[in-house]
């Protein structure tokens, strides 16, 4: 019994340490770069480079705010997360209310193929993407950049499982009380599930966010670029300079910072709410 102890805490003491310095290699390259944001342009091209700055500036924060438009692309990120995600959940909500309190031929089929378009890379669909958005003629546009995170197969079926946990006679109750359907997915399915939902429109809104490839595709003008993209292109007056790009990179990931900090209890509660088996 004491040698089952002993080996239980052993393997737990070494994955506690892998887990360190697996987050700690996470961890490390973010916070150079931010010491990189507080340096001088001698300190950062020094040999043997420095990582620690011995004179903190802040010179980096204004250029990257003041030289570039660094506010319009963070604006147009906020505006593609922020409206793409929130339609992502009244789809996803939508979705699921179907599959789980109605009955109609081939249901199960149907959710099946939802659940197959998982495995499809969406590297494969990008240039089908590119050329329907491309006729449609929403190139530039900010419908253009979030068509393709409007929907999502994975959020569907957490907002399906989570609604399996309710029981069926809650609707029958409802109906029988004259609650049509759209009453009852407003009033009384929605304001229980604000746990799942809160966590899809989360983690949609980072993950669009830090979308990188679809918005380069579909923007070709420097005022519709998302901030990802538009660190990138940035240009000073001096050339390359990195510590106003570090800087910029910095606030472009406070956002998403604050975001997961102040709701990722909310973030793993949902995902538990939402993984529960019929």
């Amino acid at each position: 019994m004491k040698g089952a102890i002993v080996t239980r805490l052993g393997k737990n003491t070494a994955y506690q340490l892998f887990a360190l310095i697996l987050g700690l290699c996470i961890i490390l390259p973010v916070i150079y770069a931010l010491f990189i944001s507080f340096m001088p342009a001698s300190q950062i091209l020094r040999r043997p480079p420095v990582f620690i700055p011995r004179t903190w500036i802040l010179s980096n924060y204004k250029m990257a705010v003041t030289l570039t438009t660094l506010g319009r692309f963070m604006l147009n990120s906020l505006i593609l997360a922020g409206v793409s995600s929130s339609i992502r959940v009244i789809i996803s909500a939508m979705a699921a209310f179907g599959f789980v309190f109605f009955n109609f031929r081939f249901k199960n089929v149907l959710f099946i193929i939802f659940l197959g378009t998982i495995m499809v890379p969406a590297d494969i669909v990008l240039v089908t993407n590119y050329r329907t958005v491309a006729a449609l003629g929403l190139i530039n546009t900010y419908r253009g950049m979030m068509i393709v995170f409007l929907c999502s197969a994975t959020n569907i079926f957490m907002m399906r499982q989570y609604f399996l946990t309710f029981s069926t006679s809650i609707k029958e109750a409802s109906t029988i009380d004259g609650c049509g359907n759209f009453r009852f997915f407003m009033q009384i399915l929605l304001p229980l599930s604000v746990p799942v939902m809160t966590t899809i429109f989360i983690s949609s809104f980072i993950g669009t966010w830090n979308t990188y490839l679809w918005p380069m595709l579909v923007t070709n003008q420097n005022i519709m670029r998302t901030v990802q993209v538009g660190v990138t292109m940035m240009n000073f007056p001096d050339g390359v300079v990195y510590g106003p790009i570090m800087a910029a990179s910095i606030l472009v990931l406070l956002p998403t910072l604050f975001i997961f900090v102040f709701f990722r209890r909310k973030i793993i509660g949902g995902i538990m709410g939402g993984a529960v088996k019929e």
